[in-house]
């Protein structure tokens, strides 16, 4: 069992209010899955902290949401938000923090890249199989809904996560930030 240090939870609950800050920048899309920074924050999260404490954070956030408080896009919470349309980027979050986290520890920026795309292709996913049934909508309107309008801004939130990340990662290491 991983015992953490005072330090630790410290970065684990000053991240999970990142991750509810930047949840809140949101903007809002046709078949109501909003545009927002949770997909930039999360896997930031894991490689700043690593898998184990950035997935812990990621989790801490959707256990505050699934009480009910508001911290998820649009000042919303609740176990009806976790388990309704959108619900299926938000149960993803914890596997994209760690894969995120997991290449990241590698120390290797082609594989940095190649967990940041992993991990959005598993957000995508989950994304659309649950909107697909939780919403019984087609296939092609589940992906016009959930994939087709992201992949311009996922394209970007890699390059920028990748790019701050090999600048941020060594100070977060060095306690230099953070």
């Amino acid at each position: 069992m991983t015992k953490f240090k005072p330090s630790d939870l410290t970065k684990i609950a000053l991240f999970t209010a990142v991750i509810v800050v930047l949840s809140q920048i949101s903007i809002p899309m046709p078949y109501g899955v909003p545009m927002t920074l949770q997909t930039f924050i999360i896997p930031l999260t894991g490689i700043l902290l690593g898998k184990k404490s950035g997935t812990i954070s990621t989790i801490l956030y959707i256990l505050l949401g699934l009480i009910g408080l508001p911290v998820f896009a649009g000042f919303s919470g609740g176990v009806a938000i976790v388990f309704g349309p959108t619900g299926g980027f938000i149960l993803s979050f914890p596997i994209m923090a760690y894969i995120a986290g997991w290449f990241a520890e590698r120390n290797n920026k082609a594989f940095l890249y190649i967990g940041l795309f992993l991990g959005a292709v598993i957000n995508f996913l989950v994304g659309f199989i649950v909107f697909h049934f939780v919403t019984g909508s087609s296939l092609s309107v589940a992906f016009a809904a959930t994939v087709l309008p992201f992949i311009p801004t996922t394209i970007i939130k890699v390059v920028v996560i990748g790019l701050i990340s090999q600048k941020l990662r060594p100070l977060v290491k060095n306690k230099v930030l953070v």
